[in-house]
């Protein structure tokens, strides 16, 4: 067994591609084969595996999550500002987790896939991802 937390500086709504973060660890723990679970420690922010040849792709994920979780639905929650309720529910909608099988070294990932960590506030953060391995 291995585990890490990776401090991910975000830049406000939009994704933050972790692959390489993420394929250091695998290398360090030295393991041939195994799983890779990955858990973002945050309620208003997610995990995501998508395609990474066209940004567009990203773009077109972020103008749909504001299609259906608008900041002006008359939330009532709103302690942290009118962005905070929407993003916990972009989370709901989305995942906090992910598993990744390793493979002879390396993360099982198809040619056009990374991993992103998905952020749903306005502002910058600073977020938290639990990277437990295991394997052999």
């Amino acid at each position: 067994m291995f585990q890490r937390v990776l401090s991910v500086e975000t830049s406000g709504c939009g994704f933050v591609d972790i692959t390489r973060d993420v394929d250091k660890l695998v290398s360090e723990s030295g393991f041939a084969s195994g799983l890779c679970t990955l858990f973002v420690q945050h309620s208003s922010a997610s995990l995501t595996i998508q395609e990474n040849a066209d940004p567009a792709v990203l773009r077109d994920l972020e103008r749909f999550m504001k299609s259906i979780v608008p900041r002006d639905r008359g939330w009532e929650h709103d302690d942290e500002g009118p962005d905070d309720m929407p993003a916990h529910v972009r989370s709901v909608l989305t995942s906090t987790s992910e598993t990744i099988p390793i493979l002879d070294g390396a993360l099982a990932l198809g040619t056009w896939q990374a991993i992103y960590l998905w952020e749903h506030r306005d502002r910058m953060h600073q977020r938290q991802i639990v990277v437990h391995l295991t394997g052999e």
